[in-house]
């Protein structure tokens, strides 16, 4: 689909149980889309929303207003309303996401961590290994590293492993919250190129970069989140 995800009017806030209950919002009324093979990034200082943005469009945040509308096998599914069983749905079909965090179950190798997004699809776990190893490859991960569970790691051969693991699927919509923030130049090159192949293979990418010379070579273009800020906060 052309625009595989629409938000539409969609407004988030937090209620601080600790200070009397008081709501303090995050966002409101953000409204954009993502087209098919284009690389959007969302811009503004710290504090602005961006990452909660992309929280709710997987799922991970609860929406208090407004839409989420993402093409799912051929259908339009309202993800900000969506069954939790239809959201694990769309995850392992439909949205990739990359965050700044490795999160895996101990003890599992590290090219197990990579290759499980194939599994989970379906994917024979001889193929779905042998992907993982090229892409552990391309990010100059260490072959002795391969076999060894990634809470040993450091924060960058972590991230290496997240990227692997984000961008070994082919799904249509891949979200990535600063992917490249723990990563040396040679690396940030290699997911500057990722991000290029992705677009080219039409993936829809909306993104968060800090590094101001990775965005730059990857946008398509900027939304500013300083537009959805929300009003004061109310009890």
């Amino acid at each position: 689909m052309a625009t595989p995800l629409v938000v539409s009017e969609v407004g988030k806030s937090f209620t601080m149980h600790l200070r009397g209950s008081v709501r303090l919002g995050v966002v409101e009324n953000v409204s954009f889309s993502l087209r098919a093979g284009e690389c959007a990034v969302l811009g503004g200082p710290s504090g602005a929303g961006k990452s909660s943005i992309v929280k709710m469009l997987y799922g991970n945040y609860a929406v208090d207003t407004g839409q989420i509308i993402v093409a799912h096998h051929g259908e339009l599914v309202d993800l900000a309303k969506a069954d939790p069983r239809v959201v694990i749905a769309i995850r392992r079909d439909t949205i990739g996401y990359v965050s700044q965090f490795l999160r895996t179950i101990p003890r599992v190798a590290a090219v197990d961590v990579v290759a499980e997004p194939l599994v989970s699809r379906g994917i024979d776990r001889e193929k779905a290994e042998a992907r993982a190893r090229e892409m552990l490859s391309r990010l100059n991960l260490p072959e002795r590293l391969w076999e060894l569970p990634p809470a040993t790691f450091s924060g960058g051969e972590q991230q290496r492993v997240n990227i692997a693991r984000g961008f070994i699927t082919d799904h249509p919509i891949l979200l990535l919250d600063e992917p490249t923030a723990s990563l040396d130049a040679a690396n940030r090159k290699v997911v500057v190129e990722m991000i290029a192949e992705k677009k080219a293979g039409g993936v829809a990418l909306l993104g968060i970069f800090h590094d101001h010379d990775v965005r730059d070579a990857v946008a398509d273009r900027v939304i500013d989140v300083t537009e959805f800020a929300p009003g004061e906060a109310a009890a």
